[in-house]
């Protein structure tokens, strides 16, 4: 096994910072670690001389002895620079050449007091995992969605010991949609790395007559056969109160008018989407029969063929 250096193997020069040995060593040890490269005896033996490598650098101390006593001298007869036998860097050398007197570092360096030390600051070093997320519906009006409201809830989520109902406030931001989530940060579970995350689950209740595509906001409008055929002005409700609109002479049921930036604001883009107003005709259920002959003579007068030009065969 070729011999090698501390910094080599971290890859940084011997004027490096400790936080920029800490970023090498923790960007190498995620590159090479077992988990990743399952069954690779050569990350292996890599992440085992990264974290060697850390266990002297990443130490001040163990760093200035090291750099102190690694130039001129004789060369030692230590071949091997590893922990305590039995651990996972026993087959790790590194390159001692050049050393001076090493025999009280050697000691200090690899006793097994120094092992139990090292794993002891590689076990704080792990992140420490935090409490689980929760999940909460809500039911909000539609005017709420699109408005934006300051709702609250009361739960005992904090879990691992006993807690008492907890208050809490967040905000439902403008133009939510059904189903969406929005996350209130430290109000899950109680864990080791802190508390997790509380999601609040957006359900929102139908509007009378109200819709909803995406941005745009959709509504029927039921009209009169005259009020189709000649035209007319309807007032209709609208997200900012009502507004009167042209139906032109001629609509036919199913036609949409657009009323532009009627709709919903989007506040992450600034977009408001449209009032889409689709025209439904509204027939009788019944006819008199003065009705039924007043039809038949407006059919013969206009003289109307809805499907003549549709190549229908007949």
């Amino acid at each position: 096994m070729n011999r090698k250096n501390p910094y080599t193997i971290l890859g940084v020069s011997r004027s490096a910072s400790q936080d920029q040995i800490k970023r090498a060593y923790r960007r190498l040890a995620k590159e090479h670690h077992p988990d990743r490269n399952p069954g690779d005896k050569g990350a292996e033996q890599r992440f085992k001389e990264v974290q060697a490598a850390y266990e002297v650098l990443g130490d001040t101390q163990r760093r200035t002895q090291y750099d102190r006593f690694g130039a001129g001298g004789p060369t030692p007869e230590f071949h091997t620079w590893s922990t305590s036998r039995g651990t996972p860097f026993a087959d790790v050398d590194f390159d001692f050449s050049s050393l001076g007197d090493l025999t009280g570092i050697f000691e200090q360096f690899f006793s097994s007091g120094s092992g139990a030390r090292g794993r002891r600051r590689r076990a704080a070093s792990r992140p420490r995992r935090r409490g689980a997320d929760i999940e909460h519906a809500v039911e909000l009006s539609f005017e709420e969605a699109i408005e934006g409201t300051v709702r609250e809830v009361m739960l005992t989520a904090r879990g691992g010991r006993a807690a008492r109902p907890e208050r809490i406030e967040f905000r439902v931001p403008a133009g939510v949609a059904d189903g969406q989530r929005i996350r209130v940060k430290g109000k899950g579970q109680d864990g080791p790395g802190g508390r997790g995350d509380l999601m609040i689950l957006c359900r929102i209740r139908p509007h009378p007559y109200f819709r909803r595509d995406g941005l745009n906001v959709l509504l029927d409008l039921p009209l009169t056969i005259r009020e189709a055929a000649l035209g007319a002005k309807v007032d209709i409700p609208t997200l900012d109160g009502i507004t009167r609109v042209t139906v032109p002479a001629g609509t036919s049921s199913g036609t949409k008018l657009r009323l532009r930036e009627k709709g919903i604001r989007d506040q992450r883009t600034g977009k408001t989407g449209d009032m889409l107003v689709a025209v439904r005709i509204q027939l009788p259920k019944s006819m008199s029969p003065k009705a039924r002959k007043l039809l038949d003579e407006l059919e013969s007068e206009l003289d109307l063929r809805p499907r003549a030009d549709l190549g229908w065969p007949v």
